[in-house]
């Protein structure tokens, strides 16, 4: 390959613990931008109540709110390993933002269904290349030694945007409508654009590498063909689905083979580069991040209809019913990864895995009679472990691949946390849907459907998590790769 040139030195990690001159400026930047633009995952599951009485939409059609948010990502971030080594920083952050801009400003004023879907599309596809660009910065530039702090700060963005998501959805619905959280939201973009243009300094040296047509297409196909299929599932219990189920699960399942397949044949000029994937260590804790997404995002879809839905809350309770545990999740994060840097993840994963697990099966026993306190324990309990599993995970599964696939890793981690959240709100709303349409069939009242559909979910949540605690008992510290380990 030929290395292109690049105007400004990049910034390197240190074998030190000593941060390159203007690292805190940068990564506070990058930070506060990935939040702002991971906050609209969830931002719009509140609303979705209103959604399906203003378009007169059903709650398997409405969740397509967020779960076409997340399957775009899911789509796009493959190809932000090819961005982040192509281009300079500035220039992808740059085209992130505007994307995101554009997207915002589209769903504000959508006037159909569709049209806020697509502007939800388009808002992803600036999303989709932030948290890598975030994460790859961070692995080139912090030293190994203050990594764990620092993936702390970013376990914030990955974790808290979208647990708080909820609230700030609650919090504005209950004055104002649903095209407000797009105007509120569409300023601080621009300013972060403008910031961003101006400050953002290049940290990695471009090369000049040639884009797999061919490998964006099938894993555009086997990861929309997939999570599709999974929400067709969801629809077929409210009405006949678009397409037979059989047809986009094979299809994505077989597109998604061959994906896999040309990655490894094409080595060096992979879209996304799976021989991260030859680290054990690498391999396990990006089934860990699976499995904690699809719980995270799968809980933040099921609570606000549950709420509203079987206790009746309004948007703002809802909202608040969910900000203690968003808060507990900011919160623990840098303690979490302070800790990390001193003791390794063995201590800290499984711990954390046993009390989410603990915390999915106690939400099976929520039903039309519990209380909003019983509710918020449950979920600060949850929030407790996935804190305390999400910067372990990230900063062990990054440390153990050598620095030139540090944008591959970070685009893996990316693309499983998105397919994975997708994932989880399909499956739970799938099962949510089918079980309340037979509830009602059964002659239970609408708010006892609800509150069975969502119980029945958790179960399928419970039954995930035990089986990851187990896994977590393989996870260890990683030591430094060589720079050849994956090379060869």
């Amino acid at each position: 390959m030929t290395t292109a040139q690049s105007t400004t030195p990049p910034a390197t990690a240190r074998d030190d613990d000593h941060l390159p001159s203007g690292t805190g400026r940068l990564v506070a930047l990058l930070v506060a931008s990935a939040f702002v633009v991971i906050l609209n995952e969830t931002i719009m599951s509140v609303a979705l109540p209103d959604l399906m009485v203003e378009f007169d939409v059903t709650t398997s059609t409405a969740q397509w709110i967020t779960t076409a948010f997340l399957l775009t990502m899911a789509v796009v971030i493959p190809v932000s390993g090819f961005l982040l080594t192509r281009f300079h920083l500035r220039t992808v952050f740059v085209g992130a933002m505007s994307a995101f801009s554009l997207g915002t400003l589209v769903a504000a004023l959508a006037p159909t269904f569709p049209v806020l879907v697509g502007g939800r599309v388009v808002q992803a596809l600036g999303t989709a290349v932030m948290m890598p660009l975030l994460i790859t910065t961070v692995m080139t530039i912090v030293p190994p030694a203050r990594r764990g702090r620092m993936m702390g700060t970013i376990s914030i963005v990955i974790s808290v945007a979208p647990a708080i998501g909820p609230t700030i959805s609650g919090i504005v619905l209950d004055t104002l409508t649903w095209r407000w959280m797009f105007w509120i939201v569409l300023p601080i973009a621009l300013v972060a654009l403008a910031a961003g243009a101006t400050w953002v300094r290049n940290v990695t040296e471009p090369q000049r590498v040639g884009l797999d047509v061919a490998s964006v297409l099938l894993s555009a196909v086997g990861f929309a063909g997939l999570v599709y299929g999974l929400s067709s599932i969801g629809e077929s219990a409210e009405g006949d689905p678009l397409l037979p189920l059989w047809v986009p699960l094979t299809l994505g399942g077989v597109a998604l083979a061959a994906f896999v397949w040309r990655q490894l044949a094409l080595r060096d000029r992979a879209l996304l580069d799976l021989r991260t994937f030859r680290s054990p260590t690498f391999a396990v804790s990006i089934l860990l991040v699976a499995v904690s997404m699809m719980a995270l995002f799968g809980t933040l879809v099921l609570l606000p209809i549950y709420l509203q839905n079987a206790l009746g809350l309004s948007t703002l309770a809802t909202g608040l019913v969910l900000l203690p545990g968003g808060l507990v999740m900011g919160a623990l994060a840098p303690v979490v990864g302070a800790a990390f840097d001193r003791v390794g993840p063995r201590p800290l994963v499984p711990p954390g895995a046993a009390i989410a697990s603990v915390a999915l099966w106690l939400m099976t026993g929520l039903d039309v009679d519990s209380s909003r306190l019983h509710v918020i324990g449950i979920h600060v309990l949850l929030s407790i472990g996935l804190a305390v599993m999400f910067t372990p995970l990230m900063t062990t599964a990054l440390g153990s691949v050598p620095m030139h696939l540090y944008s591959h890793g970070s685009a893996i981690v990316g693309t499983v946390q998105q397919v994975a959240g997708a994932a989880g709100t399909a499956l739970f709303v799938t099962v949510l849907s089918r079980t309340s349409a037979d509830s009602l069939a059964a002659g239970a009242s609408a708010q006892q459907a609800v509150a069975d559909g969502v119980t029945t979910a958790l179960v399928w949540g419970g039954a995930i998590s035990a089986v990851a605690v187990l896994v977590t008992l393989f996870v260890r510290r990683a030591d430094a790769p060589p720079e050849d380990a994956v090379a060869h």
